[in-house]
């Protein structure tokens, strides 16, 4: 169609006059979408319609953008260190910088160490130890001992990656086994979530979920509600098993390591910035830079993503500089899916540093030929790195290993804390939710808006914000046929979609008076649910003569990330996942992003005229309408559907289902959703149908 032949913006009230709209004269109006019982109501058909995802790279692009900002700032901070001096007060700053992102360290409390099973071998026996690390949660071991030590040897504390049977992994029963056959006492553990230790496990002991990743995210996720991080859980876990490492009268105090491959390389990460008592570590196939792994879109569990990393200009490197100068050795593999230029540049930034407090040969890089994993190759280069830090004979190659059944190295009858009524990690995180509750001082009216946006850094607007006028793609079967849809300017690279319904065709800018408006916030896609959602096509239909817009905040509908691989978004290790715990590292919740996006879309209906906002949610989006309505003083009236009852219900629901997107850290310790809807009380709020902690998918 020619854009000349369209009515002038001038004629657009006689334009809609003679086309059988009924115009609304309430409050100065020009209504785009009243119409006569004689205009038709396009209704869904049977055509299977794919929601809009015009903008699928926005999030990512932003997400890389802001994680490449944090990594040229880290670099500004790392090139200053030149001389000693400068270099301790690095490695203080490191050191520092990792508590504030793992939080204070809980009190140490008595280990309740037990020898449940001994197993004899050639030159070495097996311990099968259980002790607490925390009161009644039970870690599950294995302490690899020489046979006929002279005097005291040096100890290592062993960390798993994501084997389902833990410690009883083959790479991981071998490393801990040939460090006992070259003269070390081995202490090897079971991560949380793995092996003995699965935190929901059903009552014939079998996974609930499946192990590793999936245990990890669903405890993980959660824990952030009450501002705990699973990174903590697990590094002190480390520090207890060392503690209960050195309460052994066969190792040397002053010689202890530490080493773990992939999630045991995180923990042994964690560890070397958290424990000043390690004296040589090697930790393997995690080692790279957090841009490497965005740019490669590539998750990571909960545990591997500390609070404020990124705000606080950390990087991989960075938390093994806290254990500078120390001997280190990090462990590569070629082929990795941990890309090994992110560890050779981080091997560069540190060799600087070594080389700047007079210790570069305390420092080396080995990469091997082959895939993820502790491979033979891998294991021996550790093995050879400690012997030298050691001085222990020098014999690094492995001799045949006796690779164990699972249930010999069990601790527990049938292979599960569960037989020690073990406390799992989501019953702590349940009552520290109901303490926060109790703890928590209600808010008032004036001091909710304030929390709310130092807890989920809103920010907001500071000019009215520029948009784009989107080309058409035809007819959408939306209840009103016509429509223009806009790109509104959230942040630079961010924009929330926009679309306004009309009765014409309607190409440029909204109507300059448009003084009281709809804005509807999606739950998974303004374009699905205006074609789908009888309740939102009835909401259009009923809505008096008030243009109505609906939106897609970041990440959601128009801009939902197709990253992380094929149809990734609703996977719990997926795309949206994967935003949501760059935004933790970031110090900017993607609730808190979300709405943003809406007050600054508040913010653009202000600025074409716009007094007063009915502002309406679904599910996902009714959270964000929620915060939203709270905040800006130009919405009289909200109406919310499917909306979450209450955050704390999510802390107390073990199996519950809703996105870590919406799990703002530390939200509980500040405020809880009825907080609000009993602030929008005063605007009219009308709830329908609530959604509790299980319904957070649908």
């Amino acid at each position: 169609m020619n854009p000349s032949n369209l009515p002038h913006r001038r004629s657009f009230l006689s334009h809609i006059a003679s086309s059988s709209i009924v115009l609304s004269a309430s409050a100065g109006n020009s209504s785009l979408m009243q119409r006569s019982h004689a205009a038709p109501i396009f209704a869904p058909q049977e055509k299977a319609w794919q929601p809009l995802q015009r903008f699928s790279r926005m999030t990512q692009e932003w997400l890389v953008d802001q994680v490449r900002l944090a990594e040229n700032e880290g670099n500004r901070l790392r090139a200053q260190v030149r001389s000693p001096e400068e270099a301790a007060q690095y490695v203080a700053s490191c050191q520092d910088r990792a508590r504030q992102c793992f939080g204070p360290l809980p009190e140490k409390t008595p280990l309740h160490a037990k020898v449940m099973k001994v197993t004899e071998r050639d030159t070495y026996r097996i311990e099968n130890v259980i002790f607490q690390s925390r009161p009644g949660f039970w870690v599950t071991a294995n302490l690899y001992v020489p046979k006929e030590l002279r005097g005291k040897a040096p100890g290592v504390v062993g960390t798993c990656g994501h084997s389902a049977n833990g410690k009883a992994a083959e790479a991981y029963q071998s490393f801990a086994q040939g460090l006992a056959r070259l003269g070390y006492v081995s202490l090897i553990y079971d991560p949380i979530g793995q092996g003995e230790r699965l935190q929901y496990s059903a009552p014939d002991r079998k996974a609930k979920w499946s192990s590793g990743v999936s245990e990890h995210i669903q405890m993980g996720n959660q824990q952030t509600l009450v501002g705990e991080f699973l990174g903590t859980w697990f590094a002190w876990d480390g520090i207890r098993a060392l503690d209960y490492l050195l309460t052994r009268e066969e190792v040397d105090p002053n010689q202890v390591g530490v080493t773990g491959n992939s999630g045991g390389g995180t923990q042994t990460t964690w560890l070397c910035a958290l424990e000043s008592r390690w004296t040589m570590a090697a930790p393997a196939c995690f080692i790279t830079t957090f841009r490497r792994n965005v740019e490669n879109e590539l998750p990571a569990d909960t545990e591997q993503c500390p609070p404020k990393a990124l705000a606080l200009r950390m990087d991989h490197s960075d938390f093994l500089a806290a254990m500078a100068p120390k001997p280190m050795v990090i462990l590569a593999q070629e082929k990795d899916f941990f890309d090994v230029r992110g560890a050779e540049e981080a091997y560069d930034r540190l060799k600087r540093l070594y080389t700047a407090m007079g210790k570069p040969d305390n420092l080396q890089l080995v990469i091997g030929p082959n895939y993820h994993g502790f491979s033979q190759e891998n294991r021996e280069s550790m093995y050879r790195f400690f012997n030298t830090q050691t001085n222990l004979e020098d014999r690094d190659v492995e001799s045949e290993m006796v690779i164990e059944k699972d249930e010999t190295l069990w601790c527990t009858p049938r292979g599960s804390v569960a037989d020690l009524e073990s406390k799992t990690v989501f019953s702590y995180t349940r009552d520290i939710a109901q303490s926060q509750q109790r703890a928590r001082h209600k808010p008032t009216a004036s001091e909710l808006p304030e929390r709310i946006r130092t807890t989920l850094r809103v920010v907001a607007p500071s000019s009215d914000p520029d948009y784009r006028i989107l080309r058409s793609v035809g007819n959408r079967l939306y209840p009103i046929r016509q429509y223009t849809t806009y790109a509104v300017d959230t942040e630079p690279g961010i924009h929330t979609i926009v679309t306004m319904l009309a009765n014409e065709n309607w190409m440029s800018r909204p109507s300059q008076d448009l003084t009281d408006v709809t804005l509807y916030v999606s739950h998974r896609s303004s374009d699905s649910e205006l074609r789908d959602d009888a309740w939102l096509r009835e909401q259009v239909r009923t809505a008096g003569g008030m243009p109505f817009f609906a939106c897609d905040v970041r990440g959601i509908g128009d801009s939902q990330p197709d990253t992380c691989g094929a149809n990734q978004f609703d996977n719990p290790y997926g795309s949206d996942y994967f935003g949501a715990a760059h935004g933790l590292m970031l110090d900017r919740p993607v609730l808190g992003q979300r709405v943003t996006d809406c007050l600054h879309t508040i913010q653009w209906l202000e600025s074409i005229g716009t007094k007063r906002i009915h502002l309406m949610g679904t599910g996902w989006g009714a959270i964000v309408a929620a915060l939203t309505g709270v905040l800006s003083p130009v919405v009289n009236r909200v109406t919310l559907k499917h909306a979450l009852v209450s955050f704390q219900s999510v802390a107390e629901t073990e199996d519950y289902d809703w996105p870590y997107a919406l799990l703002p850290a530390g939200i509980l310790k500040a405020f809880d959703l009825p907080d609000c809807y009993e602030a929008l009380a005063a605007k009219g709020l009308e709830q329908i149908d609530p959604w509790g902690a299980r319904d957070g998918k649908r």
